[in-house]
This record gives C-alpha cells, structure tokens and sequence, in this order.
C-alpha cells in the first residue's frame, strides 16, 4: 500500500508541472532526431526526497516547463522502475542528462537545482551542442 502511495504521488507532482513527462527514452530519442532537438533526461528513483524537491520547486516554475517544452524534448526515467540506458550513472539522484538524437551523452549534471541554476544548465547543454557542431 506505501509503495502505491508513493507512486501515485510522483505521478502526481510530475503531471502538475504542467509537462508531458514520457518515461519512453527511445521513443524519447525518435521524437529528438524528428526535431532536431536535444533530450532532457530527468533520472530519479522513487524514494528520493531531493528529487521531489526538484519536481516540487524548480520544475514547477512556468518559465522553466516552457522552456523546456519548446526547447527540448523531456523524459522521465525511475532507475526503479524504467529502462535505463547503460551509459547512465544511477546513483546518486536526481541526475540531470541532455543526450542528442543518437544517445550520446552531451551534458550532465547531479542533483537539485534552483531556477537560476537549472537555466545556466540548460544554456550549457545548448552551448555544447553549438560548440562540436
């Protein structure tokens, strides 16, 4: 019962973002190559109280979703209950990936991040990209 609790309540805060949160990572990286845009990986795993803290906080903020809804494409992976891809530390959480459309790793991050932070990491993802173009 605790663990269908638990889970109902992720879902919750996540749909509440107000973002599609897909937990599909291929299908994720097929949508990707269609736009030409990167993904944004969030990893988490069920029972991380910084996790939340990021979904409840940061990912809560409208500039934030809008962001990324228009500039990337978003996917949600439980390291509990979701595929995983192998090149993706599982611990500790939250871990933050921007991978382009072929899987490869281009930024990544660990843990909560603020508004502020969380935008600069964004700006860095996309500068990457620019950079090895």
């Amino acid at each position: 019962m605790k663990k269908i609790v638990l889970i109902l309540a992720i879902t919750y805060s996540l749909f509440a973002s107000g973002i599609d949160w897909p937990h599909d990572y291929k299908q994720a990286l097929v949508e990707a190559k269609k736009s030409n845009k990167l993904v944004y990986v969030l990893l988490t795993s069920d029972n991380c109280r910084w996790c939340r803290r990021f979904e409840n906080t940061t990912l809560q903020e409208k500039a934030i979703q809008e962001r990324l809804a228009q500039e990337f494409i978003v996917v949600h992976i439980s390291r509990d209950r979701d595929f995983v891809p192998k090149n993706f530390e599982t611990t500790p959480v939250p871990r933050h990936y921007f991978v382009n459309s072929d899987g490869e790793i281009v930024y990544e991050s660990l843990g909560h991040r603020g508004v502020e932070c969380f935008e600069a990491f964004m700006d860095g993802a996309q500068d990457e990209i620019k950079v090895n173009k």
